[in-house]
């Protein structure tokens, strides 16, 4: 063990989270948000070990932190170590305790950001400063980033930092970020630890149905809220093809071995839905990552109930894998119908990275050494992080922020649910782990 992860960087990162949640940093879109107390308050840790913190704002308030540490050897690719201030939002009324009270009780650590991603954050944070008062540095240069705007656009944050200032992140050849390497509890007594090696395209959508304006108590065949409304019914009624990734194949090949069942993704006849309902809980880590997707989720139309509006708009939250926008964008064509008009509200690419690493493997090692009983597979998030932004400017992101969590623990449903929440001893976990990779990256 680490002797430099002593007592003060174990109640360190503890003290980081707690504090970190108590700061309202709450992204409701739009560019309502602030983060810039969260981010002076890294940055003046960050500065108390002797590190130089750059603060940047696109928009005055919405603040990114950036820090490098220099490694010991100046010929070896930089290191991006990345996480977002902002969280999303939360109704206290529906919540055990108050979402930005950071309560540490049952050692437990309560609040917004309590997985997504403060902990990260606090955790980054914890073993940069264990480093600096044991005089320790790494082997190769490693850029600390902490973000703003992650939770929307990113065109405050990651965004921002990769268009306009590329220069910080000279020699950065990779990145970690979140959301990988934590337990997933697939049967008792086995523990999975999946690394993200990928990540579907963000692919916001604006729908506009157009029609004819008139009285409510009319015929009217040419009604734009009808329009619309069969539009979204037939986009979410869709059964998208299965598209397996190279990055998805790699985790249904790992999932099927570590949970003893027989499967050939590579096989002309091979069936993946079969296989998934043979993975049982394990499923959850794929299941939405084998098609393109296309959920609706906001509906706009009409000002008055006996007048029948000119037009109606709708939002829907598309995901797209490596290599399938263009049969999206196709389906989408044909979904929508020609009476509605569809575009990209929002739009990142979707990622793969290599499993078949060095750096990779590094991952592996680093979790499986202080959790031996576990088994490490790739997968690829169903959602996208600020990896996308980065990887402008030539990063491949991995999805590392290590949690060790008990049985009965739902972490992916804490993301952006209500009483997110992470155990202290998953914090201590993740601390170990993290600083542990970070010195033989």
């Amino acid at each position: 063990m680490a002797e430099h992860i002593d007592a003060r960087a174990l109640d360190e990162v503890v003290t980081f989270t707690s504090d970190l949640i108590r700061i309202d940093t709450t992204n409701r879109g739009g560019g309502d948000c602030r983060e810039r107390p969260a981010a002076e308050y890294v940055a003046e840790r960050l500065a108390a070990t002797g590190l130089e913190p750059t603060l940047l704002e696109r928009t005055r308030g919405r603040t990114n932190v950036v820090a490098r540490i220099e490694g010991t050897d100046p010929s070896a690719d930089a290191l991006l170590v990345h996480g977002h201030l902002d969280v999303v939002p939360a109704e206290p009324a529906d919540w055990s305790v108050h979402p930005f009270s950071g309560e540490v009780s049952d050692g437990v650590v309560w609040g917004r950001g309590a997985v997504d991603m403060k902990n990260m954050d606090a955790m980054v944070l914890a073993v940069v400063r264990a480093w600096a008062r044991a005089g320790i540095r790494p082997r190769r240069d490693i850029v600390i980033a902490y973000t703003a705007d992650e939770e929307a656009s990113a065109i405050d944050g990651s965004g921002f930092l990769a268009d306009h200032h590329p220069g910080l992140f000279r020699g950065c050849t990779e990145g970690i970020s979140e959301a990988g390497a934590f337990t997933f509890h697939a049967a008792p007594g086995l523990e999975i630890y999946p690394i993200a090696a990928g990540e579907r395209g963000t692919g916001w959508l604006k729908l506009t149905a157009h029609g004819r304006a008139g009285h409510g108590s009319k015929v009217n065949r040419a009604n734009a809220v009808s329009r619309l409304a069969a539009a979204i019914a037939r986009i979410g009624d869709h059964e998208w093809p299965v598209r397996l990734t190279t990055t998805v194949r790699a985790a249904l090949t790992e999932l099927a071995a570590v949970c003893g069942v027989e499967a050939d993704p590579e096989a002309p006849d091979f069936d993946v839905d079969e296989l998934l309902a043979k993975l049982g809980p394990a499923a959850a880590l794929v299941d939405a990552t084998v098609r393109n997707s296309a959920n609706p989720t906001m509906l706009e139309a009409g000002y008055k109930i006996n007048v029948i509006p000119g037009h109606a708009t709708a939002y829907v939250d598309g995901r797209v894998l490596p290599g399938g926008e263009e049969e999206f964008r196709a389906t989408l064509d044909r979904l929508t119908g020609p009476d509605v008009d569809w575009e990209f509200h929002h739009r990142e690419v979707a990622l793969e990275a290599p499993v078949d690493s060095p750096t990779y493997a590094k991952l592996r090692a680093s979790v499986e050494k202080f959790a031996p009983e576990g088994r490490v597979v790739p997968y690829c998030m169903s959602g996208g992080t600020d990896a996308k932004q980065f990887s402008r400017l030539g990063i491949t992101g991995y999805g590392f922020s290590p949690l060790k969590l008990p049985p009965g623990f739902d972490y992916q449903a804490l993301f952006h649910g209500v009483d997110e929440r992470v155990p202290v001893d998953a914090l201590h976990f993740g601390v170990r782990v993290l600083d542990d990779y970070l010195r033989s990256a």
